[in-house]
């Protein structure tokens, strides 16, 4: 049996009402559960958190007005012993990686059924962090790729928008020769052979989101 307090109350942090709705369905199945708000959007979340202060959060990764790691560190600023569980379709190894190290108690994909669902939530709620064999392997795929430095991540998203090396220089205040050396480290660190292939490495493991 849990050892936490029955109910657990829960917030739902999703900009898809359908969704939500159907969450709310299976979370319906524990007795011991409870809904106790939803919420759409970051601001909303942080609203909502700070009338109810629920036992457990369950947040998207994307949100309309802010990221899910955004608000995760929001929340837990103000309160830092809150349990936040993202639940999201995003599997990139980074987007993994920065939601644990804000903070969060679990990462699930909304593929997952159900029951392991609701294993999920109770685990996270008895204080153990709750990683699915899928998402672990993630996490230990990114030790296989080079830690970008910061300014590399700001040249990133430039390359992504498929600025030049000129453009890049421009925007952010050094030379094409520099430029050219970070995209060309880049391309090292994250094992592609060109352009097209970084923007695509990138994307799939959640270095940068298209939106």
């Amino acid at each position: 049996m849990a050892s936490f307090h029955p109910p657990l109350t829960l917030l739902i942090v999703d900009d898809h009402y359908v969704f939500r709705a159907g969450l709310r369905a299976v979370l319906s199945l524990r007795k011991d559960f409870r809904v106790v708000a939803e919420a759409g959007d970051g601001t909303e979340a942080l609203t909502a958190f700070r009338e109810h202060e629920p036992g457990m959060t369950l947040m998207d990764l994307r949100l309309p007005d802010a990221t899910g790691i955004e608000t995760l560190r929001r929340i837990r600023q103000e309160f830092p012993a809150a349990r936040v569980l993202m639940l999201t379709t995003f599997d990139g190894d980074e987007d993994i990686h920065r939601a644990l190290e804000a903070g969060a108690c679990g990462y699930l994909l909304k593929s997952v059924p159900g029951p392991e669902l609701l294993q999920a939530i109770e685990a996270a709620a008895l204080g153990r962090r709750y990683i699915p064999p899928q998402v672990q392997k993630r996490l230990e795929e990114r030790a296989t790729f080079g830690e970008l430095t910061d300014r590399e991540r700001e040249v990133l998203p430039l390359v992504v928008k498929g600025l030049t090396n000129k453009d890049i220089a421009g925007i952010l205040g050094f030379t094409e020769f520099t430029a050219k050396a970070h995209v060309r480290s880049l391309l090292s660190k994250l094992g592609a052979a060109d352009r097209t292939e970084l923007v695509s490495i990138a994307v799939q493991r959640g270095l940068v989101h298209l939106e």
